[in-house]
């Protein structure tokens, strides 16, 4: 599993823009700026869509305050339902939706799960992590149902 200190893998990541479908390399996101990432199991699934993203969509301000470039979400669903996700939540020009489709970045961090018990096969692991030019500077997985550790007032203690 990726650690604080540690550099970001090369992934792409899959994203719908104003300007269209774009590929995101983890380069592109993450090189030379201050970003905080937060990983759901599932777009529009309840604890992300009524526990995780709203703590991040709620602090905004005070995260963007505290000198990060950018929020970015990610999970292992496809780019239209992170961009519908992101419209119907509010989210839309505030959080970066990363789109991991095939569970690519999940898997290169060491922080995908199998839930396939649950019948939604492969997903990531729910987390948040601050990284700064690409490198883990803080990192926070959940080994508990919920949001416990992940949540934005953890990302605000941390900055």
């Amino acid at each position: 599993m990726i650690k604080v200190g540690d550099k970001l893998p090369k992934v792409e990541f899959n994203s719908k823009t104003a300007d269209g479908d774009q590929k995101l390399s983890t380069d592109v996101v993450f090189a030379g700026r201050k970003v905080v990432l937060f990983a759901v199991p599932g777009a529009f699934t309840p604890t992300c869509s009524m526990n995780h993203l709203p703590g991040y969509l709620a602090h905004f301000d005070e995260i963007k305050a505290k000198g990060v470039d950018t929020i970015a979400c990610t999970a292992v669903n496809d780019a239209h339902v992170m961009a519908a996700w992101g419209k119907h939540s509010g989210a839309d020009g505030k959080i970066v939706m990363l789109a991991d489709g095939n569970g690519a970045f999940a898997k290169a961090c060491g922080l995908d799960k199998d839930l396939s018990a649950a019948g939604m096969g492969l997903r990531s692991a729910r987390y948040s992590m601050i990284v700064d030019d690409g490198v883990v500077k803080a990192l926070n997985v959940e080994t508990e149902r919920g949001v416990n550790v992940s949540g934005a007032e953890t990302i605000l203690e941390q900055l």
